[in-house]
């Protein structure tokens, strides 16, 4: 099989249990292939003449004089790309602020200028591509259409520090809220507000404007829809309202006890919670919502294309998380009972899960290198495979959208022999995944998973592959 969007897969294929690994690949290259943005849109919005046809909806672009597009996020070039392509020359201006530029990015997109931003922690390029989403929406009205694509990571990505506070204080606080384990919405909720973009601010500049908003939901718990080609109402973003205020990140701020970690000038601007400043609690434009895909959609493909490999199949959960190097032990002594019991399931299988697993981080001092969840996830699978002594399993963990904490992989995939090969080369995968630097590790064994910008931003998906052996 020609493998599209897992780029090294000759590399990760070359050693250890070659099939069980290749049936691995096989499937999760099928499913990020069904995720990427640039094919859905190019499916769900189609142009005709002058009309545009949105999902289930027609647009007559007569009615507008200018058309604008907007996306942000981990698969904001893809969307982009799908934007620019559709309207053609009907585009007036776009704007992309993304985490990684490609060098397809730059050779399709004539009409959209690209920023870079920052992520996890929010940067310059970043904000400068705010200001000219800022400067554009200033100009709209009435007689203006706006697209808005927006998928994870947007919530660092479009980050603009409102009066007041610097950039270097944005950047320290992302740091402190992750390093102190909070739940990704309590700090999207603080980052909301010390933003002119989030939380609807950016709808309040646009006078009159049509727009139609498209997000990537990326949260865990959002229950499957069935229908995506009609609009839901608006949840949260640049253009909508907030549920959220000033005294609920006061509760937030006590909940973490981070108050006295965070630095002043974010603290003040909270506690004097100017009304002036506060998040727009109502619409104030004409939106049109819809989500494109929803974190279940990753399992629910999965299942599609083990059928179609004529593998029995099971979606473990897509609530998944916890610590990940605890997950990536469980799933190994998961794949032992299977081997050896046939519970819960029989041999050969897939186990399916998605959500999101944390890596905690008590001090700094602890890193020794770079890595992410997934990457510890399959670091420990590794380990206890080893000393269950599992043959013909393969563990994949990566996150959706291409890069797996502080480094360029997505994730890694890992079997029984993948200790082995670490001891073979010096590597210690017990003091690397205490080292936080399992991307070292899995780099060493050649058992690290590269895919660059796969077009989706699903939080993380996993894949554990139990294949028979002689008992």
């Amino acid at each position: 099989m020609q493998f599209e969007k897992i780029r090294n897969y000759e590399d990760i294929l070359s050693h250890g249990e070659v099939e069980a690994k290749k049936a691995v690949l096989e499937v999760t290259d099928k499913v990020l292939q069904k995720l990427d943005a640039y094919r859905y849109f190019k499916n769900f919005m189609k142009l005709e003449g002058d009309k545009l046809t949105i999902g289930k909806k027609v647009v007559d672009l007569n009615n507008y004089d200018r058309i604008y597009a907007f996306s942000s996020g981990k698969a904001g070039n893809h969307i982009a790309r799908a934007f620019e392509e559709i309207l053609g020359d009907k585009l007036t201006a776009g704007v992309t602020i993304v985490k990684i530029v490609e060098d397809i990015d730059r050779e399709c997109l004539k009409k959209t200028e690209i920023f870079v931003g920052g992520h996890p922690l929010p940067n310059a390029e970043g904000v400068e591509g705010c200001k000219r989403m800022c400067e554009l929406a200033d100009q709209m009205n009435e007689r203006d259409l706006l697209l808005l694509g927006l998928t994870g990571g947007c919530s660092a990505l479009m980050t603009y520090p409102p009066e007041g506070i610097s950039l270097e204080d944005l950047q320290e606080s992302t740091d402190v809220m992750l390093k102190n384990s909070m739940w990704v919405m309590d700090i999207n909720d603080i980052r909301g507000h010390l933003s002119q973009m989030q939380r609807g601010k950016l709808g309040k500049r646009i006078k009159g404007a049509k727009i139609f908003c498209f997000e990537i939901w990326d949260a865990v718990g959002l229950d499957d829809l069935e229908d995506y080609s009609e609009p839901i109402p608006i949840m949260g973003t640049p253009v909508g309202y907030d549920t959220v205020t000033f005294e609920d990140l006061k509760g937030i701020m006590k909940k973490w006890n981070i108050e006295d970690k965070l630095p002043k000038s974010v603290v003040e601007y909270i506690l004097r919670a100017d009304p002036a400043e506060e998040t727009p609690q109502e619409m104030t434009n004409d939106v049109d919502y819809y989500i494109v895909n929803t974190l279940p959609d990753s399992c629910k493909y999965a299942m599609q294309a083990a059928e179609e490999m004529g593998v029995d199949a099971h979606v473990l959960t897509t609530y998944i998380s916890g610590e990940s190097k605890d997950c990536g032990t469980f799933m190994a002594t998961l794949a032992k009972e299977i081997q050896m019991t046939g519970r819960p399931f029989k041999a050969p299988c897939f186990l399916f899960s998605a959500g999101e697993t944390t890596t905690a981080i008590a001090a700094t001092d602890e890193i020794t290198g770079h890595g992410g969840p997934s990457q510890e996830l399959v670091t420990a699978f590794a380990i206890a495979a080893e000393e269950l002594g599992l043959k013909n399993v393969a563990m994949l963990s990566m996150d959706s959208e291409g890069t797996d904490g502080t480094c360029p992989n997505a994730g890694g995939i890992t079997d029984g022999t993948s200790m082995a090969a670490a001891k073979a080369k010096d590597v210690d995968l017990r003091r690397y995944l205490a080292g936080h630097a399992c991307y070292e590790a899995l780099t060493a064994i050649g058992d690290g998973l590269f895919t660059g910008n796969t077009g989706t931003n699903l939080c993380d998906f996993n894949v554990l592959y139990v294949g028979k052996v002689d008992k």
